[in-house]
């Protein structure tokens, strides 16, 4: 039987990734595209995917009733992923209303949506930032599915927000929901506001490396094609109701991040500059990906060392890409957010 997959912010990073994997991947799914095409989306990520007869793009945001009403009844999905958020924690901090708005009234629409149109599954891509974060000095210490809701930034309160939701529409609607917690992302097509490919582009033009505080902070990293894999195992094999925490096995401190990419570039250490740290800035985030691999027989495949020169070598390769990206309303928020170093 043929299906149709719904996939909302494919423009974007993780979103377009998963678009390329289900295409590749699935015969039988064929996927509709909807993005509003904010400052994050961007068309061109997409472009791979424009000619396959199985993928169809509409411009639409996904808090506009009447615009969600229509793409479901011209196309049905059995399913939709839900990519579509704001999600740069700077950002959140400067304008919160609008996470609030995309996040949470954005994803009630679409689950009203689905509700209207019987669409069989809708699946939430959610954050481990929902958990707010992790002490540096203990090591052993993970999230877990059952860890309490703890967030620290507009942003993540606003995908803690949603993921309830999401949980109390299955309970009161019967649903099929599910939702997948990630630790941060990296990989081909990621916006360069954040901090690997904003490191690589500013790295290869020579400006300075900014680095909240001391660049002490850990972060768990994932590989986007793993990542892809894991919603995609969630949607074949998940549980109604349940959520997954989707990590990396990778920590890392983001100094050691840039100091890395800089190696890799042959670029001097020097270039690292140390900026005030962001407020409410997390320490440690870690997950505990155990029910992943046990339930869906996921686990991640990329060793950092791997996924980072994979990563570097595809900026490298796709100059035009992310030159486009950084010209215009991109130059005015680098400036506010790191003073206007050069």
């Amino acid at each position: 039987m043929k299906k149709t997959w719904l996939v909302t912010g494919g423009a974007g990073f993780i979103g377009g990734n998963f678009i390329y994997h289900i295409l590749s991947a699935h015969d039988d799914v064929d996927v509709v595209c909807v993005d509003s095409l904010t400052y994050a989306g961007n068309l061109s990520t997409l472009a791979g995917a424009m000619n396959d007869p199985r993928f169809a793009f509409v411009r639409a945001d996904i808090r506009d009733c009447d615009a969600m009403r229509g793409v479901f009844a011209e196309h049905k999905p059995t399913a939709v992923v839900n990519f579509a958020a704001e999600s740069h924690v700077d950002r959140s901090i400067k304008d919160p209303g609008i996470f609030i708005s995309t996040n949470v009234t954005g994803t009630q629409v679409l689950m009203d949506c689905c509700l209207e149109f019987g669409t069989e599954r809708f699946h939430q891509v959610s954050t481990d930032e929902v958990y707010g974060d992790l002490p540096l000095d203990r090591p052993d210490l993970f999230f877990t599915e059952d860890t309490p809701l703890d967030p620290s930034s507009p942003y993540s309160a606003s995908k803690a927000a949603a993921d309830l939701l999401a949980l109390a529409y299955r309970r009161t609607y019967g649903l099929n929901v599910t939702i997948s917690r990630c630790s941060n992302n990296y990989g081909p097509y990621q916006f360069p506001e954040k901090l690997i490919p904003l490191t690589i582009a500013n790295a290869l033009e020579g400006r300075r490396l900014p680095v909240y505080g001391k660049g002490e902070n850990v972060r768990d990293w994932l590989y986007v094609e793993d990542h892809c894999r894991a919603i995609d195992a969630v949607i074949d094999r998940g549980k109604p109701g349940e959520v997954y925490n989707i990590g990396g096995h990778n920590e890392m401190r983001n100094i050691d991040i840039v100091k890395k990419i800089c190696n890799l570039l042959g670029k001097p250490h020097d270039l690292i500059e140390f900026v005030a740290d962001r407020k409410g800035h997390d320490l440690r985030y870690a997950i505990d990906p155990t029910k992943a691999k046990r339930e869906l027989g996921w686990e991640p495949k990329t060793k950092f060392v791997d996924g980072i020169k994979s990563t570097v070598e595809w900026y490298l390769s796709h100059e035009s890409w992310w030159r486009e990206i950084i010209s215009g309303e991109y130059k005015e928020y680098y400036r506010k957010m790191y003073g206007g170093k050069s």
